[in-house]
């Protein structure tokens, strides 16, 4: 009899538009993995914060913070956020919740908040009858996952960054994003030690994916 594959967490991180979403979403649709996006989680609680006109200061983001019940949803294969029962739409991709976000991400309630959630989602995965979770971010495999079965950073040069990010209509500056996410104390944007490192400047995102997922099916075939 054939031994069951294990329960897998893929960690993938990145700056913007390193390829770490749209990779994701394609091993999450190919194994089958629960699919969760870090980043939403973020910008869903600076666009909370912004709506209560809340500036990113750690005793008012705390307060607030502690009146919010966070929850999740699962649907079409991805865990979201809910804040109070909602799960915040398109207002989170906003210019406004763009440029504030990495000053909320920095702060320290913001992560502490967040780092029980997020590795919370490995048992909602295992609850719902996913094959394993991949979730994406910032700090997955430095700090929510440490251990995850397989932890990849994708990267790519500024410039080829910021035109993927224009082609998605989008305008916030990779350059400043890549400054407050590396430079901030908690958890800083960096590639893991022993994390598979990929440079996407010149590769597809086909070609991404399916060098990703070879590495997923190894680690789910049995020894």
């Amino acid at each position: 009899m054939d031994s069951p594959s294990p329960f897998l967490i893929v960690a993938i991180d990145g700056g913007a538009a390193s390829g770490k979403s749209s990779t994701a979403r394609a091993l999450a649709a190919r194994f089958p993995f629960l699919h969760v996006d870090t980043g939403a989680h973020y910008r869903a609680i600076t666009a909370e914060m912004l709506r209560q006109g809340i500036p990113p200061e750690e005793a008012a983001v705390g307060r607030a913070l502690a009146d919010l019940a966070l929850g999740t949803r699962v649907q079409d294969g991805a865990a979201l956020l809910e804040i109070a029962g909602r799960v915040p739409g398109e207002e989170i991709r906003s210019p406004a919740v763009n440029a504030a976000v990495s000053h909320f991400a920095a702060l320290r309630p913001v992560r502490a908040a967040l780092l029980q959630y997020q590795r919370g989602q490995a048992e909602v995965a295992r609850s719902h009858g996913f094959r394993g979770l991949v979730m994406e971010g910032r700090d997955i495999g430095s700090v929510i996952f440490p251990d995850a079965g397989l932890r990849v950073f994708l990267h790519a040069d500024p410039e080829e960054r910021a035109r993927r990010r224009a082609r998605e209509g989008q305008q916030d500056s990779i350059a400043e994003r890549d400054r407050l996410d590396s430079s901030r104390q908690h958890a800083p944007l960096t590639c893991p030690a022993g994390a598979i490192d990929i440079n996407s400047t010149h590769l597809s995102l086909d070609d991404v994916v399916a060098r990703v997922a070879a590495l997923v099916a190894a680690r789910l075939s049995p020894p």
